[in-house]
């Protein structure tokens, strides 16, 4: 994706809805599985720890 600039007057910038409506589905869904990705990566997986030893011992 070419990044592009563009000046507006505060007030006057486009909403982000009218962006993606003007974009093809298979960007807007590229985008959306993109988010989903990062939101899961940040929310689900669990974060690296240190693993438990466990050791069995018999009594007798």
């Amino acid at each position: 994706m070419a990044p592009v600039v563009q000046k507006f007057r505060l007030g006057e910038q486009p909403t982000d809805f009218a962006y993606w409506q003007t974009q093809p589905y298979q960007a807007r869904l590229a985008a959306l599985e993109q988010i989903r990705q990062e939101y899961i990566a940040s929310h689900y997986d669990p974060e690296p720890t240190f693993q438990r030893v466990y050791t069995i011992v018999k009594r007798e």
